[in-house]
């Protein structure tokens, strides 16, 4: 996994004359923060430098796009810098081009002088307890992509009229976002791009109570303030929080004293459990946090139709001598939270592509800041030159979209130094056929890729959709109709 020293910027502006003279040809692989930063960065580093950055979806931005709740649009004006970034005149997007299909990863190395996979992480780790695979048991990624309009998810149809109560498992951002969207208000959500099956699902939706379930104590919670702060103040919701959960023992005292905001969570926490009511009233929506307990199993409703009915909770404490690295384990008591829908939200994963060396404990390609290595030992001698990784598939899925702007920097400061050092960018080059090889390959092979000209056909369009009823956009969520729209 790649460490972070501090970066020396002389790097991304320093003259590059000692470098290639003949056009550097660079493909980034992923549109999220991650592709979008790399691509502004080396096309500002090196002024002959031409980058194409190619995603499998036809519309660019990945999780701007498709992770960012609706309800959070000040999130989404990052995307104006992205799109400036795709017309740049040494830029192109080549969208609807999958990495392993479309076209292969050696294939690219041999179409380009520089190749960085940034495509993220679009699986989801499993729990490995029984009962995962009953019926109404999703992924907080899954749920996520279907409110936002994913072609992926867009068949999705989580049952949210059969119960009133769901939990969620984990205790992260992503586990706020999807109890924020279940609790809040829908007349809220209906002025933002949220799409509109889901919207329409919600205001049917019969779910009343949501249950966020984590391993250890409010000290430890992975939520933000901000992201914290705003479920706290949604209108009429009550808050439910254990008093003795709250308990603080000298070795929370001194996690909270060396961490500010874990301290700030903690004092947010404590707050909302000593102002709001001991029991809701029937009015209100409720959203329980319930620390110190993991799944130990799920349960299956007694009609025996194969759908959750609930969660076997075991109670857990921590151990362990380091604050900050203490971990839950299990106490042997157990009790049952009754539900019929559940959103597991512990992490996503990344998945390797065919020639990729992959860590598959860490969920990372090995490398060292963002040079590839074809073997978890980092032996210097295995260093895979001109492949570079950056995101999510460098250091996990970790971090805020401002992260990846480092995370790039570190990455494509790497390629500058292997290209002046003569590691990548020899005389042979010009031989690399770059774009005009790609287009090439992808007629071929009739594989119809989409250009940043399309995507803004097709944003023209969702805008046109989304003014008629007072929203920003109303997402296309088909294959065949982005497309349609496309061309």
């Amino acid at each position: 996994m790649a460490i972070y020293p501090a970066i020396g910027r002389k790097w991304l502006s320093r003259s590059l004359s000692t470098l290639l003279s003949n056009p550097l040809r660079v493909c980034v692989v992923g549109t999220g923060p991650a592709g979008f930063y790399t691509a502004e960065k080396m096309l500002k580093a090196h002024q002959e430098a031409e980058v194409d950055i190619i995603d499998r979806l036809p519309t660019p931005f990945g999780l701007v796009r498709s992770g960012v709740a609706p309800d959070h649009p000040e999130t989404k004006i990052v995307i104006n810098q992205f799109s400036r970034v795709a017309k740049h005149e040494r830029c192109s997007f080549f969208g609807n081009v999958t990495l392993g299909s479309s076209v292969s990863l050696w294939e690219l190395r041999e179409l380009y002088n520089v190749v960085v996979l940034a495509y993220g992480a679009e699986s989801d780790r499993f729990l490995g307890i029984p009962g995962e695979d009953l019926k109404g048991i999703y992924s907080a990624r899954e749920f996520v992509w279907w409110y936002n309009g994913h072609p992926d998810c867009r068949n999705l149809y989580p049952d949210l009229k059969s119960t009133d109560s769901a939990v969620i498992v984990g205790q992260g951002n992503v586990a706020l976002d999807v109890a924020r969207i279940l609790l809040r208000p829908t007349a809220e959500l209906a002025t933002t791009d949220i799409s509109s099956h889901a919207l329409t699902a919600l205001e049917e939706s019969s779910i009343r109570k949501v249950y966020l379930v984590g391993r250890r104590g409010p000290v430890q919670a992975a939520f933000t303030t901000k992201e914290l702060r705003e479920i706290l103040g949604i209108k009429n919701l009550h808050i439910g929080i254990q008093g003795a959960d709250l308990h603080r023992t000298p070795a929370d005292e001194e996690e909270l004293n060396n961490n500010r905001i874990q301290k700030r969570v903690y004092e947010l926490l404590s707050k909302a459990a000593s102002s709001g009511s001991s029991q809701p009233n029937p009015c209100q929506r409720e959203l329980h946090f319930v620390f110190f307990s993991k799944p130990d199993r799920f349960l299956e409703s007694d009609d025996s139709s194969g759908h959750v009915a609930g969660v076997h909770l075991e109670k857990t404490v921590l151990e362990g001598v380091s604050p900050g690295k203490r971990i839950a384990v299990g106490t042997g008591q157990f009790e049952d939270r009754p539900c019929g829908m559940v959103l597991k939200s512990i992490g996503y994963k990344s998945v390797p592509v065919d020639g990729l060396p992959f860590d598959h404990q860490k969920g990372v390609v090995p490398n060292i800041r963002g040079r590839v290595f074809s073997d978890i030992s980092i032996d210097p001698a295995l260093c895979e030159n001109g492949l570079y990784v950056c995101g999510w598939l460098k250091r996990g899925p970790t971090g805020i979209i401002a992260t990846n702007h480092y995370c790039a920097e570190e990455t494509v400061a790497s390629i500058l130094e292997d290209l002046e050092q003569g590691v990548i960018g020899s005389t042979s080059s010009s031989s690399k056929p770059g774009r005009e090889g790609l287009h090439q390959l992808l007629n071929d092979r009739n594989v119809r890729f989409a250009t940043f000209s399309d995507w803004e056909k097709i944003d023209n369009e969702e805008k046109r959709r989304g003014s008629s009823s007072s929203k920003p956009r109303e997402k296309l969520i088909c294959w065949e109709e982005l497309l349609k729209f496309a061309t």
